[in-house]
């Protein structure tokens, strides 16, 4: 898009880790927007839709967890990243370098999958006006389709356990599409997966400090008639860790996109730039943090092409 400017960027997480990502700029911004993305997927996967947001009027980052993309710095083989660190560090960092490249304009933000997990782990959450949550639930697996239960365990317990042992962090073949996998991500992954209530547990001990009772901004969720993993039920018990958030849930099916499949990564395709419009026009209307009223709890929308 010629009037969407992007540049490479490196900043650093609230504890020091070396984090890389891009801004897109579009013509006369009127909000920004931070990409916050699903496990495994690097920031670049994220970029169409980042352009067509700076093209309507926003500030976009996107930006690789450590760990994964180009903020691995080091080997995975024994690495101490643990998933959690994701929000704690490095989302607080993204808001942080964001409202710094947008000054003034409402802070919003984009969660893919487990990009939506941990906004009650960042301190600095308050500064995020509006959150649209694309296809983020538990990943409990009892809670996803039934076909695709088999595989899930095959990862936990196959792929993935062979794949600690041979290599020392999850490397990306086999059947796993996604990024390298630090160790410790993936069995902390593996634990909450086999949940009921996925992370919920660990609010009060291994996830402490956290403030997942504060968090107030409204979330927008979409999720996806044929994915397989955010189900409404999962998307229900990933929404209980935000008691005090107003919160809205939409469910699109291939057929109002007018594509044959969305799935769990499709929206961010560019065949499914319908929806980007949508997911536009709800944070748009976001203002500074203090000045927007609480929206209605819990609601259901009907889905939109």
């Amino acid at each position: 898009m010629p009037d969407v400017q992007s540049k490479p960027i490196t900043f650093s997480a609230s504890d020091g880790w070396p984090l890389a990502g891009d801004l897109f700029i579009g013509p006369a911004p009127r909000i920004a927007v931070m990409i916050s993305a699903g496990t495994g997927f690097p920031r670049r996967f994220y970029r169409h839709m980042a352009s067509y947001l700076a093209n309507q009027g926003a500030i976009v980052l996107t930006y690789d967890y450590r760990g994964i993309g180009d903020s691995v710095n080091g080997s995975l083989k024994g690495s101490s990243i643990e998933l959690p660190d994701w929000g704690r560090h490095d989302m607080t960092a993204g808001i942080e370098t964001l409202e710094r490249a947008a000054p003034g304009l409402p802070i919003t933000h984009i969660g893919h999958s487990v990009g939506g997990h941990f906004l009650g782990l960042m301190p600095n959450h308050h500064k995020i006006a509006r959150n649209a949550f694309l296809a983020v639930s538990s990943g409990y697996f009892g809670h996803h389709a039934l076909r695709n239960r088999p595989l899930e365990l095959f990862f936990w317990w196959g792929l993935g356990s062979y794949s600690l042992m041979r290599h020392g962090y999850i490397k990306p073949v086999g059947g796993w599409r996604g990024e390298a996998l630090p160790p410790r991500v993936f069995k902390t992954w593996r634990k909450w997966s086999h949940r009921q209530k996925y992370f919920l547990p660990d609010l009060g001990a291994d996830m402490a400090p956290q403030h997942y009772e504060s968090v107030r901004s409204p979330i927008r969720s979409w999720v996806f008639s044929d994915d397989p993993i955010a189900t409404p039920k999962a998307n229900e018990v990933l929404l209980e860790a935000y008691p005090n958030a107003p919160k809205s849930l939409t469910v699109t099916s291939p057929q109002d996109l007018n594509v044959k499949r969305i799935g769990h990564e499709g929206a961010f395709k560019p065949e499914c730039a319908p929806l980007w419009s949508e997911v536009y026009d709800w944070l748009s209307e976001a203002t500074v943090p203090g000045e927007a009223r609480a929206q209605p709890n819990l609601q259901k929308t009907p889905a939109t092409a």
